[in-house]
């Protein structure tokens, strides 16, 4: 390019728009990310070839000795520039002022309207315009220069701009042109000078144009022999049967940032009315960003094998632990690859990838045990956020999951295998819910179902609390908190009976139950005999009616709930200290620390601290004296 003959028959073309206001939005509103326009210059560069390529179609000669699409990137540090080359399509001198000026010329506000009907549903793809993802380059560079030459065409054209006030468009010596292709030369700011040098331009194509149809190419300086970066086929496209462990592995690893083994690999072409690509895996290991608030997912959208975004929703945030990506060519796009406009391609898409996900999650459990289990133990607590949150795949999800239980030693158990051993007559499925599995194992509510030989689901995860409330029943047996309501026990033998037995409370146990309850009757809603307590004396349950124990003390935690429920206190009348104390009916100081400490100490069982430590301790003393007297 000669200086000369860009100055003296140049046109200059002011915008019509207010530019200023344009090129903020793009900056700052259209785009999050200063790397997009690479990737925006190369998907620009890639559609240019693609129109080639299909109007070579007709047009064989349009490709004359040069039939291979190709981009390349050549780095200038030393004078501060950025080159994107592409022997696609070109432009002629109206097509480069009409898609290089087509939203300037518009003006600001039409393209701000243009971008409302995108959120109206109108749909309109606004990508693949050259117009928008051109101008993010002014992130980066203070001067951009455009030149082109349309195949089949013997003249070529300079387009330039410094993005503030307006562009110049100049014929050029077709000798310094490409002989067909667009040629970018970005000028960059000086704190954008890190996007000449190799480190950063590889890895944001890696990243983020890896996998677009044509091959890019790298050279560390002008003239210098240029190296692949990219073969132009995306791993995929290809059929399953191509590709072999290693190749996914590696893209896995790619793809998520990690250097396990995948655990589980889904790969899958749909077709039909919406036709698209998946390739999603399930890490081997946790990620460590598994439990990240913002609960965002690490699927990969492209479109035409350009990364889009990766936080289009692709699947349910119970899913967000899967890494990969789709790939269609029907999806609407906003603005820019970052917005994506909600729509129903995207929700069906989501819906059949969230299918082939959890269809290809149970296929291994019924085949390699092992496997699924480690997957169950590194992801199990998410996907059962699932059971609370999607009611459509709720049955399906109860089927695969796993769960700790009294019978299931240091293994799992499914609820199929719950409800196959469950007892005669038994109509619900019992669970409880802790913070711990040590923890749950010594509740003392779990006595009287280990003694009858009933099976109890012990719940760890915070989600369980939820979950529980929401899961109506499992092939006809509902769920039910062993620390909520009646536990209906007496209708099962214990192992060591021939026959089920419902002794009713000794006339003086009952009178000091109905003492405790009198002197209690402020902080307990009733006291009761036990069917569930064995070795222990005392344990709290909840009202049948309102939350489960744990999930009241969740909730209170996070403030969602102001004052719980009066529990209430039963008390093992067959326990030789309850039996002793209800011998004491003389004693009336006795039985009221008595009944007071009874309370501190079903308190102290359930995880929680004595609603009075000063007053706990002073019974202690008391009781302690008069045992030492």
């Amino acid at each position: 390019m000669t200086a000369t003959t860009a100055e003296t028959t140049a046109e200059s073309h002011v915008f019509e728009a207010d530019v200023a206001r344009l090129l903020h939005m793009m900056v700052h509103s259209v785009y999050s990310d200063k790397d997009v326009f690479l990737r925006e210059l190369i998907s620009n560069a890639a559609d240019a070839c693609e129109k080639l390529r299909y109007e070579a179609i007709a047009h064989p000669g349009l490709l004359a000795n040069d039939p291979d699409s190709r981009i390349l990137l050549t780095l200038d540090a030393d004078g501060g520039k950025l080159i994107v080359d592409d022997n696609g399509i070109g432009m002629s001198r109206d097509e480069m002022i009409e898609a290089l000026g087509t939203i300037a010329r518009s003006g600001t506000r039409a393209f701000m309207e243009r971008i409302e009907a995108n959120k109206q549903g109108e749909g309109a793809q606004l990508i693949g315009q050259f117009g928008v993802g051109f101008y993010s380059c002014f992130m980066v560079a203070d001067r951009v220069d455009v030149v082109s030459r349309r195949a089949g065409a013997e003249d070529a054209w300079l387009w330039s701009s410094d993005g503030k006030g307006g562009y110049s468009v100049a014929p050029i010596d077709v000798a310094e042109a490409p002989s067909r292709g667009t040629r970018i030369t970005l000028h960059l700011m000086e704190d954008a000078k890190s996007y000449a040098s190799r480190w950063s331009v590889e890895r944001i194509v890696k990243e983020q144009s890896g996998h677009v149809p044509v091959p890019i190419r790298i050279a560390e300086k002008p003239g210098e022999e240029a190296t692949q970066l990219t073969d132009g086929t995306a791993l995929w496209t290809k059929s399953k049967n191509d590709i072999t462990a290693e190749e996914y592995t590696d893209f896995y690893r790619g793809v998520s940032g990690q250097y396990d083994e995948p655990a589980l690999t889904v790969h899958f072409r749909a077709e039909g009315r919406h036709e698209y690509s998946a390739l999603a895996f399930v890490p081997g290991s946790q990620p460590f960003d598994l439990f990240d608030p913002d609960r965002k997912g690490r699927m990969k959208l492209y479109v035409k094998r350009v990364f889009i975004t990766d936080e289009a929703e692709l699947l349910p945030r119970y899913l967000r632990f899967v890494r990969g990506l789709v790939d269609t060519s029907d999806l609407p796009l906003n603005v820019s690859r970052e917005m994506i406009q909600e729509s129903p391609i995207l929700t069906a898409i989501r819906k059949g990838v969230t299918n082939r996900i959890i269809t290809a999650i149970e296929k291994q459990a019924e085949s390699d045990h092992d496997a699924f289990l480690k997957i169950w133990e590194n992801f199990g607590s998410l996907i059962k956020e699932g059971l609370y949150e999607d009611f459509e795949r709720r049955s399906q999800l109860l089927a695969l999951s796993r769960f700790r239980t009294t019978a299931s030693a240091d293994g799992y158990r499914s609820l199929a295998d719950y409800v196959n051993e469950a007892k005669e007559g038994q109509q619900a499925i019992y669970y409880l819910v802790g913070g711990s599995l040590e923890q749950l194992k010594a509740s003392p509510q779990l006595e009287g179902f280990r003694a009858r030989g009933i099976e109890v689901l012990l719940l760890t995860d915070s989600v369980d609390s939820f979950w529980v409330t929401n899961a109506p029943e499992f092939e006809g047996k509902g769920f039910k908190s062993i620390t909520q309501g009646s536990a209906d026990l007496a209708q099962f033998k214990k192992q060591d009976e021939d026959k089920p037995g419902s002794e009713s409370a000794p006339a003086e146990v009952q009178a000091f139950l109905d003492y405790a309850k009198l002197k209690l009757a402020d902080e307990v809603s009733d006291v009761r005999a036990s069917d569930r307590l064995i070795e222990s004396a005392v344990c709290l349950v909840a009202p049948e009616q309102g939350y489960d124990r744990q999930l009241e003390k969740i909730l209170q935690g996070a403030g969602r709930l102001q004052s719980g429920a009066k529990p209430i206190l039963e008390i093992n009348m067959d326990h030789p200290v309850v039996k002793a104390i209800a011998a004491k009916a003389d004693a009336p100081s006795l039985r009221d620390d008595a009944a007071f400490l009874l309370l501190d100490q079903a308190r102290v069982l359930d995880g929680d601290k004595p609603a009075d430590p000063r007053a706990f301790a002073e019974r202690l003393a008391r009781l302690m004296e008069k045992a030492l007297q």
